[in-house]
């Protein structure tokens, strides 16, 4: 039963994870697509650009699953990190054509805008991710998401459960490093008590 609860608590965490923090944030519907490039590894400058990708995208799909968001790995450290912003002029359609897939081979370079379409593109190469995302949030006039109430207090409780799981695993640690000392303690006497006992025979 505590381990359904554990894993409960911890999907519980994630969906929270998910929805709040750094990136969650409706984007205005004038941006029409968004396309990211960087490196794999993280030398040369490309760690905040990962770091963008791992933590703060997510969210920004997940409170925006209509805008196709692109991101373009490759193993080239030498070359540049982008974020690429398309903007849809007022009044044009919606962007026709073949959409293109995200890809870690480095073959999903940023198209050029549609018609009636312009793109914004930020040099993220060494930027730190806080600061890629800053950059984002001022280019597109992005509205932040704020926790709910009850939300706000399930991020308290978790918080606490999580300090208290702490607290109890220190505990426990303790406990059985006492067990341990004390079983080696018993060895030790029970190995002296034999040699006496076999010294005396």
């Amino acid at each position: 039963m505590v381990g359904v609860l554990r894993r409960m608590n911890a999907l519980r965490e994630k969906i929270l994870w998910i929805r709040h923090g750094p990136g969650a944030a409706v984007l205005p519907p004038n941006v029409s697509r968004i396309h990211l490039e960087f490196a794999k590894r993280l030398n040369g400058g490309h760690m905040g650009p990962r770091k963008f990708w791992h933590e703060n995208l997510p969210r920004l799909k997940l409170w925006n699953p209509q805008i196709p968001m692109i991101v373009n790995r490759r193993e080239d450290t030498e070359g540049p990190a982008t974020l690429t912003l398309y903007f849809r002029d007022a009044g044009a359609k919606d962007i026709e054509g073949t959409m293109i897939g995200s890809a870690a081979d480095g073959s999903s370079k940023a198209p050029a805008p549609s018609e009636g379409e312009r793109a914004v593109v930020i040099d993220i190469k060494g930027l730190h991710s806080e600061k890629i995302l800053e950059e984002f949030m001022s280019k597109t006039n992005a509205t932040t998401v704020h926790p709910t109430v009850q939300e706000e207090i399930e991020l308290f409780e978790l918080q606490d459960l999580r300090k208290r799981g702490e607290i109890d695993r220190k505990e426990t640690r303790k406990m059985n490093e006492e067990k341990r000392k004390e079983k080696a303690r018993l060895a030790v006497a029970m190995s002296e008590a034999a040699a006496i006992k076999a010294a005396a025979a």
